[in-house]
């Protein structure tokens, strides 16, 4: 494609871009993220995953994006650095730890986690003030999880080795006793006290920290027509929001759905307190194989009754409605897909793009933020060409 295609390319993306997008912010990081975490409602933090030396960087949004009216009138229209710091190594998990300015991150190699102050108002430097062990030597690095109501971390790199810590003492208040040799995708809690183990091959343990039980492992629903897509998969998972309670297995107790997605295209949704079957399940259209197992990901939607975002794959983040799905494995097509990455200008057309993270923000139903392995991160708030998606009554002004 030679200079005057691509600059066709481009001005086409852009004129649909003013029908098809709310708002939409882009920013060029020096290295790429694989991580994206809230620490505030207007704040996202991200870190490199260079082998030798990473910046870790707390980023504002840009301030149009929150002017709901007279947007033309607000000046602040880029990303702002409002902290930063350096890791001696990759992070490729970060997680912020709720009602604190802190944030715990792992190398993805061993099982040691970082604790990072992510500083003030007197300070843009981000600290590193501590370290938490792991309970063994490990290769593949932790998957981690912050406390809901507590500041503790949950943290492990497969079932036999999941802990959870208190970061104030330090002390170990919880260990999972399994010596399953699974390999963990993610870590999620539903409550105060259960939380969910997803592994690679599909199992989820659901854990209750107030037992001292050990937990029996979920597979994902069989299904024949999946048996001959599925070889050599690998398989992650997100837990829909505020639905669960203290007494999420009581028959009578609203509970949240689970969706896993397999490195296949595979998706299925189920019940929390019925894992073994799927509520509902899909082929989504993917179009590439998977390069890379461990980008590919699935997240619910926190205020978009029935929604997902999917991405990994390519250069895409697929939106998808779960509510038309059916307990059949159907073909699903993406309600919308945001491939602003793929038309950055500059990118060489012969490099390889995919996404390597992206997040819903946790009030606005159609603002995500989205990062590529060029280093450009995108937030955006998509128009829903369906017009059927639905937001919750009670959601407020954001």
């Amino acid at each position: 494609m030679d200079e005057s295609q691509v600059d066709d390319v481009l001005d086409d993306w852009f004129i649909e871009s003013l029908k098809t997008y709310k708002d939409l912010h882009v920013y060029q990081l020096d290295h790429p993220t694989r991580v994206i975490e809230w620490t505030s409602g207007r704040t996202v933090c991200v870190a490199g995953y260079h082998s030798t030396k990473s910046e870790i960087l707390e980023l504002q949004l840009p301030l149009k994006l929150f002017a709901d009216d007279n947007k033309g009138l607000c000046a602040e229209r880029d990303f702002k650095v409002v902290h930063g710091g350096f890791a001696d190594g990759p992070v490729l998990c970060l997680r912020h730890v709720p009602g604190t300015r802190c944030v715990v991150t792992n190398d993805g190699v061993g099982s040691e986690l970082a604790v990072w102050d992510l500083g003030g108002d007197d300070s843009d430097v981000i600290r590193r003030t501590g370290s938490v062990a792991g309970r063994s030597v490990s290769v593949r690095g932790s998957r981690i999880a912050a406390g809901l109501s507590e500041p503790h971390v949950l943290h492990g790199a497969q079932t036999s080795n999941i802990q959870l810590t208190d970061l104030g003492s330090g002390k170990t208040v919880y260990q999972l006793d399994s010596d399953s040799p699974d390999r963990l995708s993610s870590l999620q809690f539903v409550s105060s006290s259960v939380f969910l183990a997803c592994c690679c091959n599909g199992n989820i343990y659901v854990v209750d920290t107030r037992s001292s039980s050990i937990p029996r492992p979920m597979p994902p629903p069989p299904s024949a027509a999946a048996a001959a897509r599925m070889d050599d998969v690998s398989w992650c998972m997100d837990a829909s929001p505020g639905r669960s309670s203290p007494d999420w297995s009581s028959p009578g107790q609203s509970c949240c759905r689970v969706v896993r997605l397999s490195s296949s295209g595979r998706a299925l949704v189920s019940d929390l307190r019925d894992l073994g079957n799927a509520m509902c399940q899909a082929w989504l259209d993917t179009r590439t194989d998977c390069h890379c197992q461990d980008d590919v990901k699935v997240s619910w939607a926190p205020a978009l009754g029935g929604c997902i975002a999917v991405s990994g794959f390519d250069g895409a983040v697929q939106i998808y409605d779960t509510s038309t799905w059916r307990a059949e494995l159907m073909d699903a097509e993406p309600l919308f897909e945001h491939r602003g990455h793929t038309v950055s200008p500059g990118r060489p057309e012969s490099l390889p793009l995919r996404i390597t993270a992206h997040a819903w923000h946790p009030d606005r139903p159609r603002t995500l933020l989205s990062a590529a392995s060029d280093g450009s991160v995108h937030v955006w708030d998509w128009v829903d060409p369906s017009g059927l998606t639905r937001v919750p009554d009670e959601m407020g002004p954001a």
